[in-house]
């Protein structure tokens, strides 16, 4: 903790002084996790401080938070277009990367629990950076790191924007980003190695090497090509729903029920319903065989019965027989994009006109 406060002080993140009279302080804490790797082993304890953003006034603390973060889809374009270029992809992170971002608002905090100074115990603390658990602090990183990489001759991607790339003759550098998960890869080793060193200028950072997890996926990068699975993350989430002692499904689905809205039938719990939806539609990015059923049953979670929760047990004992299904992206496999459709389909028939057509 004491190694923290000290890197506030390094980077000038607040100033002790008196709080204003018609300001109001946000209280901070203390958090502790256990960082662990793609087996799921704890290979970090970490603290951390955090602001209580949630009490800030909109308007008054913050106003325009928005930040853009990669989308796991991006990803998956990111490592097949590596692999169709025959290139490593490599990982790296920032160390308090919100820290790195200045704040425009005016902004105080209480002094951290158990650090408090007892020359000025009622002294607050003004915030001049991105302090974690502040509603602005993402974009302020953001735009932060952005800014960087634009001013050191990098161009942002069109349609993402968490997208960054740097030509060099007939070579090419990208960067992806991730709040501070950041993944990046090259047709010529020496651009990675000089990236690397202008972000330890910047920056401290962590060097990861060749990427294996990110966002939840794990990545198998070898010379005939990319896994991609999730393998741990259905181990996680087959315990968070007591699914991990149940009889096996060899289907996602029965096929012979089809699933309606049934307006006669018991309703369920729809909070755990709608966290089963989003812990499995986290899953489909590297499972396609769970995606129909998945989003079907999305459809009925404003008011889900008995039915749609037998259904989606049903995806989850199917889980349990199948926990360790992978993509597989082959070397020698083409780099083909869709074009986005340009008219809007009304209905299903028509979309599949419009796709057929084109």
């Amino acid at each position: 903790m004491q190694k923290d406060l000290l890197q506030f002080k390094l980077q000038e993140v607040w100033t002790l002084m008196d709080l204003p009279n018609s300001k109001r302080a946000i209280g901070t804490k203390w958090v502790f996790r256990n960082k662990k790797d793609e087996r799921g082993i704890v290979i970090k304890n970490k603290e951390r401080l955090v602001a209580q953003g949630y009490t800030q006034e909109e308007g008054v603390g913050y106003d325009e938070v928005f930040a853009l973060v990669a989308r796991i889809e991006a990803i998956r374009v990111f490592l097949s277009y590596a692999l169709f270029k025959d290139f490593v992809v490599y990982r790296m992170d920032v160390k308090s990367a919100f820290l790195y971002g200045k704040i425009k608002e005016e902004v105080y905090v209480c002094q951290s629990p158990g650090f408090v100074d007892p020359d000025f115990p009622n002294k607050v603390y003004k915030v001049e950076k991105a302090l974690y658990g502040l509603h602005q602090a993402p974009r302020a990183w953001y735009e932060t790191l952005s800014t960087y990489l634009l001013d050191n001759g990098f161009q942002r991607g069109k349609i993402d924007k968490t997208l960054f790339f740097r030509r060099d003759k007939g070579d090419i550098l990208l960067v992806q980003v991730y709040v501070d998960d950041i993944i990046f890869g090259s047709t010529k080793k020496s651009l990675c190695t000089e990236f690397e060193k202008m972000m330890h200028k910047k920056f401290q950072m962590s060097s990861m090497g060749e990427l294996t997890f990110f966002l939840g996926l794990q990545v198998k990068q070898k010379e005939d090509g990319i896994f991609i699975n999730q393998d741990k993350y259905v181990t996680e989430i087959l315990k968070k729903f007591s699914f991990t002692n149940v009889k096996t499904a060899s289907t996602p689905m029965e096929t012979q029920k089809p699933l309606l809205k049934d307006k006669d039938s018991v309703e369920v719990d729809v909070h755990m319903y709608r966290s089963m939806i989003g812990s499995l539609m986290y899953l489909i990015a590297s499972r396609p065989d769970i995606m129909f059923i998945v989003c079907a049953c999305v459809r009925y979670q404003v008011n889900p019965k008995v039915l749609h929760l037998h259904a989606m047990k049903r995806t989850f004992r199917y889980l349990k027989g199948q926990p360790k299904l992978y993509l597989w992206y082959p070397k020698d496999s083409p780099f083909d994009l869709c074009k986005k459709q340009t008219v809007v389909a009304n209905s299903t028939t028509k979309a599949e006109y419009v796709a057929a057509s084109s």
